[in-house]
């Protein structure tokens, strides 16, 4: 299996620079081919601007989404984007491991995909007919490829539960295995949790990662979250909206785009 593993925490001394050190042990002692990309330690450029594409013309106004287009069409991105794309191209699993900061993954992490998934090669929202939207939510580049996030949280478990004050934890990583991996195409599965990481002993690290370990060592026995697919007639067209009663009766929210 090729493991690409992105890396988004400052310390290498921390609790997630022993767990990945530990994970890219347990793999390539496995025969697993691992790569990863540690954002802090290459200085990863987080910010989009005008020098993210090598085809823009100076005086001109930056339009994201249209300069990603074409740039990605003519060649035109930046080498750390390309070999970003190289990776996820090259990987069967892609895991994303950070902390969960403010409700939300690192800056840098964010910046990651704001870069890398330029329109194009994460996404194409261009094609579309009376039945079709675009290779995006179940399609694109990404699928046949799975895709786990591996997070930490200062907090209790209790604290991320449905009652929790903070929020159920699933849904708070909505926007990101739905929007950021489901999106283009990868086979999502379900996240790797780890609570009270600030506090957490040797017993504590050992029960977590020996946990994620074993997920790795049967991943094509997790069964992955059953995000709807959106050209594949759960959704009314043109309003992507989910068609009435193929939720479960009462329910409402993010989990009516999990198929049940």
């Amino acid at each position: 299996m090729k493991v690409f593993i992105v890396f988004a925490h400052p310390e290498l001394k921390s609790f997630n620079g022993s767990f990945l050190k530990g994970t890219v042990e347990h793999l390539e002692g496995n025969g697993h081919e691992v790569r990863v990309s540690d954002l802090y330690r290459e200085h990863f450029k987080s910010v989009v601007d005008e020098k993210d594409f090598l085809n823009f013309k100076e005086g001109d106004k930056l339009n994201v989404f249209v300069q990603s287009t074409m740039a990605t069409k003519e060649g035109k991105l930046t080498k750390d984007v390309y070999d970003a794309q190289a990776n996820l191209k090259w990987a069967d699993l892609v895991i994303f491991q950070f902390p969960y900061w403010w409700f939300s993954m690192p800056a840098i992490l964010k910046g990651w995909f704001d870069r890398v998934y330029s329109s194009g090669f994460a996404y194409n929202v261009g094609v579309h007919n009376s039945t079709r939207f675009g290779d995006r939510y179940g399609e694109g580049n990404m699928a046949g490829k799975k895709a786990m996030l591996a997070v930490t949280v200062g907090g209790s478990e209790s604290q991320y539960s449905p009652r929790g004050i903070n929020g159920s934890i699933n849904e708070l990583l909505f926007p990101i295995t739905h929007g950021m991996l489901h999106y283009p195409g990868f086979t999502v599965l379900p996240s790797h949790i780890t609570y009270k990481t600030d506090r957490a002993g040797e017993q504590e690290f050992n029960d977590s990662l020996n946990s994620f370990l074993n997920k790795l060592d049967n991943i094509d026995t997790i069964k992955p979250i059953a995000y709807r697919k959106q050209n594949f007639g759960d959704y009314e067209y043109p309003s992507l909206e989910l068609k009435e009663g193929l939720e479960q009766p009462n329910e409402s929210g993010l989990s009516i785009h999990i198929a049940k």
